[in-house]
């Protein structure tokens, strides 16, 4: 119950924080629209957002894993049977729950880092840009031209990253279906490995039951022999 909790905790967790991640950028560009003057990472709320949810998601990924070590020690006990396959099932259930967290979590923050990073190095050349427009001009048709263009790549820029993230969220869909169909397929090998046993039984069976056949019609033909011998005499 204790990780059941915990897990349904973290993907609420996880669902927020990669949402976080998801308008960081957006919300930034909207900011440096607005306001010039806004510092673009500095003391900013989705920072702090980011930060606390981070070590939110940490404490409870490290409660979780503490769960699954008592649940280990708990299997590998004297008084737990060493055979019980369902419980053994649940607790590599849970144990795959923690480390997709653990990876999911991983990978958002990393993605997270990675656009705040581009954001601030964006944001320096954005100023850069400014202060040269304000010292040449504002009806500079150079300058108009390399801010228009440096919209485009950041476009293009943009739209390849969307791109990637649905490849990878496709790829990671694949990766989740390929493992089901792997169990699915140890499954019915386990089956088919269970039908041999259960033939060579039946045939025993079969054989014991055709002996026991034999045996009696022998003795039946024998006794009869004997009456047929004893009428005649």
């Amino acid at each position: 119950k204790q990780a059941r909790q915990l897990e349904n905790e973290l993907d609420l967790k996880l669902v927020s924080f990669s949402k976080l991640c998801t308008s960081y950028s957006s919300t930034r560009d909207g900011r440096r629209d607005s306001s010039d003057t806004t510092p673009l990472l500095n003391g900013s709320s989705q920072d702090r957002m980011f930060e606390t949810m981070a070590v939110e998601i940490e404490q409870l990924l490290g409660k979780l894993t503490g769960i699954n070590d008592k649940m280990s020690e708990y299997t590998n006990s004297a008084g737990v049977p060493s055979l019980n396959a369902a419980l053994m099932h649940t607790l590599q259930r849970h144990r795959d729950i923690l480390q997709d967290y653990t990876h999911e979590f991983h990978k958002t923050k990393a993605n997270f880092l990675a656009i705040r990073e581009r954001e601030n190095l964006l944001g320096s050349v954005r100023k850069d840009i400014e202060s040269y427009k304000s010292g040449s001009g504002v009806n500079n048709r150079r300058t108009e031209l390399f801010l228009k263009e440096h919209e485009h790549l950041r476009n293009s820029d943009r739209l390849i990253e969307e791109t990637i993230s649905i490849a990878m969220a496709t790829k990671e869909n694949m990766t989740s279906q390929r493992g089901m169909l792997k169990s699915i397929q140890s499954k019915m090998n386990t089956l088919a490995n269970r039908f041999p046993a259960v033939n060579s039984l039946i045939q025993r069976i079969n054989l014991r039951k055709r002996r026991d056949s034999f045996i009696l019609g022998g003795v039946i033909g024998i006794c009869t022999i004997l009456l047929l011998l004893y009428a005649f005499h």
